[in-house]
């Protein structure tokens, strides 16, 4: 296994490597519950011959007749595990007390393995395939935010009968690699992984790529609240192949000029929504019209946070759209 003084290193898509390599572990439900309280319903596990990865199944009220809106997958973003997601959850459950829903962590992320495979955008459509046959679901509707977002466009691209509806908060995939210099993408893709994670971090969190924990968090922690940025913050400490994993997304996961994935699930006519932030320069509103997508709702005054910053929004609007589909 090749490693860094920071980690394990990811082998990039085309380039061969070993057969099998024994996946970097997540770390302890019990660790994360410690630092961060049971929030989450107790962590399921799916093995796969490139590692296990985390599941959490929301408790809902079961109904005699069929629901509309039956079954919904979260799926996170680059960084905050499916925590991040569970404010969201919370506030769509209050009108859809009778609909399954279902949060995952992606590979690299919360309690799921580091696989020694590339992060191509395959990788994470393939654990969703997995999830979904463990379920046994045949059909799902969609939630993704930031890279999940970029994950559901490219599993409702290619496999739209699974795709009752989708529902993109803020998405990645449409970041133009052009907007940076030369020296930077160059140090992103280049040989020397601590120089690129270093790159990453400063994308990711801003400034010197600290991230900025807030000091109270752990009173927040017990009012019930996800603090992302200690979560993120708990992940680098705590998970040895996260930053591995976070890179190899950053660099071959589709976070960039992937504009054709979009169209591609544009195309497919399943029902669609985009929720984004007004100041959010993730995904613009022009970008996200430029590639098919026309049911589109801006929250104003919100950044690429949206999907946590401004969780009654986001819901209001997910739930309309949901209510539509039901009509």
């Amino acid at each position: 296994m090749s490693t860094t003084m920071d980690g394990p290193v990811i082998p990039r898509p085309g380039v061969s490597a070993s057969p099998f390599q024994t996946p970097v572990s997540g770390p302890s439900e019990m660790a994360f519950t410690e630092g961060f309280g049971a929030l989450l319903p107790s962590a399921r596990y799916i093995k796969k011959g490139i590692g296990k990865f985390a599941y959490y199944k929301v408790a809902h009220s079961p109904s005699p007749t069929a629901e509309t809106i039956n079954r919904v997958l979260f799926v996170h973003g680059v960084q905050t595990p499916a925590l991040g997601m569970l404010p969201l959850v919370r506030a769509l459950q209050v009108s859809f007390p009778k609909t399954q829903m279902v949060l995952v962590d992606l590979w690299g992320h919360g309690l799921s393995d580091t696989p020694l495979v590339p992060h191509d955008a395959g990788l994470f459509e393939e654990q969703l395939d997995a999830l979904l046959e463990e379920l046994q679901w045949p059909s799902v509707h969609l939630v993704g935010f930031s890279f999940g977002g970029r994950v559901t466009t490219g599993y409702v691209a290619s496999r739209p009968s699974k795709v009752q509806s989708f529902t993109l908060v803020a998405p990645a995939g449409l970041i133009r690699s052009s907007d940076f210099r030369p020296e930077e993408m160059a140090q992103l893709h280049g040989d020397d992984e601590v120089a690129a994670r270093q790159w990453t971090m400063q994308f990711l969190e801003g400034g010197d790529g600290r991230i900025m924990v807030p000091d109270d968090w752990q009173e927040r922690v017990k009012r019930g609240e996800v603090v992302a940025e200690a979560v993120r913050e708990w992940q680098v400490r705590e998970h040895h192949g996260h930053m591995a994993s976070v890179l190899a997304v950053v660099r071959d996961g589709g976070v960039m000029d992937d504009d054709q994935v979009f169209v591609g699930a544009s195309r497919t006519q399943r029902p669609s929504l985009v929720v984004l932030g007004a100041l959010d320069d993730v995904c613009p509103e022009e970008a996200i019209r430029a590639v098919g997508f026309q049911n589109v709702v801006v929250v104003p005054d919100a950044g690429h946070g949206v999907v946590r910053d401004r969780v009654p929004e986001v819901a209001a609007t997910i739930q309309a759209f949901w209510a539509e589909l039901g009509g």
